[in-house]
């Protein structure tokens, strides 16, 4: 960091190295340490959007949803328009208000703020908020309407890309939502093509044991075999950090896999929502989401 004190013609901003190392110290779990670097960023300049970025984040590992929605609030004037992180820092704020259950709300700055970004530039950070925002509300049981209509035709371009797993992933949950059939099954058979013949694609080299059985989980889920999502997903559970994406957003996967549990009929798998449940709680207290979803588990008389 002692290069952050030094001025270099043409170089970036020490705010926007202070930012991008926070996010890094964030990502490996050193929270104060990068709340303490992001802060010193945002008083350098408040417009530092990778600064307010790592804090979004910060407040959604912690589950401190009050602080992260007031902090957004605060703060929103400054990097709204900014032209990356924008969109992203919107879904962050958005995941406070689902983690609270305020979906309207949610719904709110999906349509106000996301889903506009994504049509207007069709970035790939834009892409995975829409899905993986659309998917979670799916998750919680509310109805998003018609809205994966107008996400398909930005994804459905990128079907035979297979550039990240953790692409692949969020288009195929705007096929499946949008009920295109055609367009699911070519994502899949042409992602079991490149498994098939990797090289040295390090991607394409963990499509067969991670990639596969990732996207044929969402498959799963949709067509309701609840069982079969849990055996495809929880061996691969802890790879799951090697197909890109953030802890945060990774975290749908988490979220499906338990989901599923829940629904399971095999006594086993119900075994495993309960382990699910007592680890995410015991990584993430006080989160309002994993409160509902062991009342949920109770409901079902899995933690009784």
């Amino acid at each position: 960091m002692e290069a952050c004190s030094l001025t270099v013609p043409g170089a970036p901003s020490p705010s926007y190295v202070k930012g991008l190392y926070s996010f890094g110290l964030m990502e490996t779990n050193f929270y104060d340490q990068a709340e303490k670097l992001a802060k010193e960023a945002l008083s350098l300049n408040p417009a530092d959007a990778w600064s307010v970025h790592t804090i979004a984040h910060i407040h959604e590992m912690r589950a401190e949803v009050r602080e992260g929605l007031d902090f957004m609030q605060r703060s929103e004037a400054h990097w709204k328009d900014s032209d990356m992180l924008a969109c992203h820092n919107y879904w962050h704020w958005a995941l406070y208000l689902i983690e609270k259950g305020e979906y309207e709300a949610a719904l709110t700055i999906y349509d106000d703020h996301i889903l506009p970004s994504l049509q207007a530039s069709g970035t790939m950070l834009d892409v995975v908020d829409t899905c993986s925002m659309l998917y979670r509300l799916q998750m919680e049981g509310v109805s998003v309407g018609d809205r994966w209509q107008a996400v398909l035709p930005v994804t459905r371009k990128h079907t035979r890309d297979h550039v990240l797993l953790f692409n692949d992933a969020h288009f195929l949950m705007a096929s499946l939502g949008a009920r295109d059939t055609q367009t699911t099954q070519e994502l899949l058979t042409t992602l079991q093509d490149v498994s098939e013949s990797p090289g040295e694609n390090c991607q394409h080299l963990l499509a067969r044991d991670v990639g596969l059985p990732l996207c044929q989980a969402l498959v799963e889920a949709e067509d309701g075999n609840p069982d079969r999502v849990v055996e495809l997903l929880l061996p691969i559970r802890y790879r799951l950090v090697q197909i890109g994406g953030s802890n945060a957003q990774r975290d749908v996967f988490n979220q499906l896999l338990i989901h599923a549990a829940l629904k399971c009929g095999a006594g086993t798998h119900r075994n495993v929502a309960r382990s699910l449940l007592m680890e995410r709680d015991a990584l993430k207290p006080n989160s309002p989401l994993t409160a509902r979803l062991i009342r949920k588990a109770a409901s079902v008389h899995l933690l009784q």
